[in-house]
């Protein structure tokens, strides 16, 4: 987290719930199905984009119309064509967001709408962990990056433009804008830029649109991402209670200002298991700025060779020791 204020207090999120509906939809591996429209969406209210009982239109194509337009009839056919029933859907969401580690978050719709059953509550923290799971999915990256999409049902065709207006800066990669009268203006937006992939959430600002500019430029003016460690060159001091090979699964990137790069230690803390197997966590390394922990990652053990790209001085060196 490089800037925050009341990050983790919860309140109405309103459309931006839609980002939780999308991931079930993309997780339900059903995008291409077909979806035949029923008497769900005439409970509908409020923005809409307008699909009818009896239409037939791609599950693909409805996250569209979710993400793009704010479709709560949208939302609420995907949580019955996924789910079954409205309530199946809000199971998943708030377990979904349990699984995310999302502390401070209850879904009780697939919309956000706030009139009838109290609405959603979120932390700007939690709807910023909820951004970065999401853009794992090439679909969800894809549908939010969208500025202009059309679709053919067998009832009509449709012509829409997302509604985030901060897609006309080249760094952003997508979104969602939400707003209701007890939520107030509610957005998530993403940007990459310079090997920096930055999310911003704001919730109740009247000012979204520049606050989340003004921080993105404060971000790529200040930060830079730097690797700290390498899955190639993880090394730690040799522990004799263990027989193998120390590793880490991924290299580590950290944004950091140019002055706190000297300011980070590396601190390992190692389990002494008696009984453990190939590719077992073995422990962590902390990484702290000054005192502060910042980052923890995994440390996995094996016996198998690990191609470290040691230099032959270094090799020497082992022998030796």
């Amino acid at each position: 987290v490089l800037a925050s204020k009341d990050k983790d207090n919860p309140r109405l999120i309103a459309s931006i719930t839609r980002i939780m509906t999308a991931v079930l939809a993309i997780e339900s591996n059903r995008l291409e199905e077909i979806v035949t429209v029923d008497d769900t969406i005439l409970k509908s209210y409020g923005s809409g984009i307008y699909i009818q009982v009896g239409e037939e239109i791609s599950l693909k194509d409805l996250v569209y119309g979710l993400m793009m337009r704010s479709g709560n009839d949208a939302a609420m056919m995907i949580a019955a064509y996924v789910s079954g029933t409205q309530e199946e859907f809000v199971k998943k969401m708030n377990n979904k967001a349990k699984e995310i580690g999302m502390k401070n978050t209850t879904f009780v719709n697939p919309s956000g709408l706030d009139n009838t059953d109290g609405g959603n509550y979120s932390t700007a923290y939690d709807m910023a962990l909820l951004t970065r799971y999401a853009m794992q999915y090439e679909e969800y990256r894809e549908i939010v990056k969208t500025k202009n999409y059309t679709v053919k049902s067998n009832y009509k065709t449709y012509v829409w433009t997302n509604k985030n207006k901060l897609l006309k800066y080249d760094y952003i990669t997508g979104g969602k804008t939400g707003y209701t009268e007890k939520a107030g203006r509610t957005l998530v937006s993403s940007a990459s830029n310079d090997d920096m992939n930055l999310i911003v959430v704001t919730i109740r600002d009247s000012d979204d649109w520049n606050t989340h500019i003004s921080l993105y430029e404060y971000a790529f003016n200040n930060y830079k991402s730097y690797k700290i460690l390498s899955k190639d060159k993880f090394k730690i001091p040799t522990e004799n209670y263990y027989k193998g090979n120390f590793y880490i699964k991924n290299d580590i990137y950290l944004l950091l200002k140019k002055n706190e790069t000297k300011s980070l230690v590396s601190h390992f803390k190692l389990e002494k298991k008696t009984n453990y197997q190939n590719d077992d966590q073995i422990g962590i390394n902390e990484i702290y700025l000054d005192d502060k922990l910042i980052y923890e990652i995994p440390i996995y053990i094996t016996d198998k060779e690990i191609n470290t790209n040691t230099s032959l001085l270094d090799k020497i060196r082992n022998w030796f020791s």
